[in-house]
C-alpha cells in the first residue's frame, strides 16, 4: 500500500511539474512576442526606400476635322496643325512602413521558426519637379500654345503613370529587405536563428494596390 501510495504521489508531483514547465514554455513565447512587439513599435515610422524617378512626359495632339458629308462620317488629321510637347519630369518616390499599429497578430512562431509580417507599405510622393528650360513644345501656326492647366495636367498623368509603375521598380522589395535588416537582429537577440526568421508582407502587391499604398499632397488611403 506505502509503494502504490508513494507511486502517486510521485505521479502526481510529475504531472504537476510537467504542466508548470508547459505553462512556463508558453509564457515566455509570450514574454518572447511582446517583447519584439515593444521594441518594433519604437521604431513607429520607419522609411525603407528612396527612389529618383526621370520621365519624359510626351504629349501629341494633332487638329482634326470631324463631320458628316453625304452621309458618311469623316475624321481627318489636319497636316498643318500639329502640337507637341515634351516635358522633362523628376519624381522622388519614398517607401516608409507604419509600425504604430504592429502588434501580436504580426508575429507567427513555429518552434523555432518565426513569420513576422510587415504591415502594409506606403509610397510617398516627397517631390515632383519639372526642368522649365528643357521643355520643348512644336507648335503650328494654327494652334496656340499649350496653356499652363494643360502642362500641369500632363505632368500629374506623368507622375500617375510612374506610380503605377512602382511594383516593377522594385522599391517595395526594397522596403521590405531594409525593414528586414531592422527586424532581423532584434530577433536574433531574442535567441533566434537567422536562418528560421522570416520577414514578409501580407500580399504581392500589384498596380492595382498603388491608389490605396500612395500618399501624396497630405492625402492618404486606408488599405482594405
Amino acid at each position: 500500500m506505502k509503494i502504490t501510495f508513494c507511486f502517486v504521489i510521485v505521479l502526481c508531483l510529475s504531472l504537476l511539474s510537467a504542466c508548470r514547465g508547459k505553462e512556463t514554455k508558453a509564457e515566455a513565447v509570450r514574454v518572447d512576442t511582446l517583447s519584439l512587439v515593444m521594441q518594433v513599435k519604437e521604431c513607429a515610422r520607419l522609411y525603407t526606400a528612396e527612389y529618383e524617378v526621370h520621365k519624359l512626359v510626351l504629349k501629341d495632339d494633332p487638329l482634326r476635322v470631324k463631320g458628316n458629308l453625304f452621309q458618311r462620317t469623316f475624321d481627318v488629321k489636319v497636316p498643318i496643325g500639329e502640337r507637341k510637347v515634351m516635358i522633362p519630369l523628376d519624381v522622388t518616390l519614398k517607401a516608409y512602413i507604419d509600425f504604430t499599429g504592429f502588434g501580436e497578430k504580426n508575429v507567427l512562431r513555429s518552434g523555432d521558426r518565426i513569420v513576422v509580417t510587415l504591415p502594409d507599405p506606403r509610397v510617398v510622393v516627397t517631390s515632383s519637379r519639372i526642368n522649365h528650360d528643357e521643355v520643348k513644345q512644336f507648335v503650328s501656326l494654327t494652334r496656340s500654345d499649350y496653356t499652363s492647366a494643360e502642362l500641369a495636367d500632363f505632368t500629374r498623368q506623368g507622375e500617375d503613370e510612374i506610380l503605377a509603375s512602382v511594383p516593377q521598380l522594385g522599391i517595395l522589395e526594397m522596403a521590405r529587405e531594409n525593414a528586414a535588416h531592422v527586424l532581423v537582429p532584434m530577433l536574433t537577440r531574442l535567441g533566434y536563428d537567422e536562418r528560421n526568421i522570416v520577414v514578409s508582407f501580407r500580399k504581392d502587391f500589384t498596380a492595382a494596390d498603388m491608389p490605396l499604398l500612395l500618399e501624396r499632397e497630405g492625402r492618404t488611403e486606408k488599405l482594405k
